[in-house]
């Protein structure tokens, strides 16, 4: 069941969405890194994998349904966050845009009809439920610990344990 260009394109610009997370997670991955935040550099590494799991799931569908993926130019992420916060709020941020992103494809889908597509989204849907509850269970925690050196320590290497 071929898929329409307008669903195909909308796709392709969802998979360059999910490309470019990856590489934002990677960016917070150097930086936590490089300030000594291995657990968080982990926690990082590990959500840009994932993302790079969703774009692939995006590729496969899209040469399922017989249109090819697109390969876009990516933007460069931000380099350096100020605060372990921050980047979990940018993280978070990020994750309310991209299911966003993801309600628009299931509206377009609806639009045009295409079941298959609609019906594949839903897991997108559910999916970036659980990455918005998770990237906020951690501000939560940090919020808990303020700015105690201690708190953030042990944060941190809770968020290395991340599987």
């Amino acid at each position: 069941m071929k898929i329409t260009k307008k669903m195909s394109d909308a796709l392709n610009d969802q998979f360059a969405k999910e490309m470019f997370s990856a590489y934002l997670y990677a960016a917070m991955s150097a930086d936590c890194t490089f300030k000594g935040r291995k657990g968080s550099a982990r926690w990082f590494f590990l959500q840009s994998k994932e993302e790079l799991d969703h774009a692939r799931k995006i590729y496969e569908f899209l040469l399922d349904r017989g249109a090819k993926p697109v390969y876009a130019q990516l933007d460069k992420p931000q380099e350096s966050w100020d605060s372990l916060r921050k980047a979990f709020e940018a993280s978070l941020a990020h994750e309310q845009f991209i299911s966003d992103s993801i309600l628009n494809l299931v509206k377009t889908a609806k639009e045009l009809d295409d079941t298959p597509t609609e019906i594949f989204l839903q897991w997108f849907v559910t999916e970036q439920i659980e990455e918005e509850a998770a990237v906020e269970d951690v501000l939560t925690r940090l919020e808990q610990v303020g700015e105690d050196n201690r708190g953030l320590y042990m944060l941190d290497r809770e968020l290395g344990a991340r599987e």
